[in-house]
């Protein structure tokens, strides 16, 4: 199992009056990881990337310690934790080297965006999820 880290930079707007990044900016982390993760995975055909498309249809976030605004990125770690035949939770941890700041998961849907249905898993997405997958 490996994890893919993501280096996040942090933008001055993502933090409040108070110097703390907003709570709310960490779902957009953990998407900019995840994008940058499933790029090898996703197809570059227009209609092909509609037809093999993911949702998002949980997250779920635990805040550990405040994170203040500052110009080092933070790490954003994902991982394949559990999968289906039509769906997988994705993990994560944001963190620098001396902090955790946020733990979470989120669900993923396999989806059909033309059909507006669920669609299974390919062979070829398993396999890549089972690269970063933690049991």
């Amino acid at each position: 199992m490996r994890r893919y880290t993501y280096p996040c930079p942090l933008r001055w707007a993502d933090a409040d009056a108070d110097g703390h990044i907003n709570n709310a900016q960490f779902l957009r982390y953990m998407e900019e990881a995840r994008t940058r993760m499933f790029r090898e995975m996703v197809p570059t055909d227009e209609e092909c990337r509609r037809q093999n498309a993911f949702v998002v249809a949980r997250s779920v976030i635990d805040y550990r310690t405040p994170l203040h605004y500052r110009h080092e990125p933070v790490d954003v770690d994902v991982w394949v934790g559990t999968a289906s035949a039509a769906t997988f939770e994705l993990a994560y941890e944001i963190h620098d080297a001396n902090h955790l700041y946020v733990e979470a998961t989120t669900t993923i849907v396999a989806y059909n965006l033309n059909t507006g249905r669920p669609r299974r898993l390919t062979e070829p997405e398993r396999a890549f999820l089972a690269r970063y997958s933690e049991p």
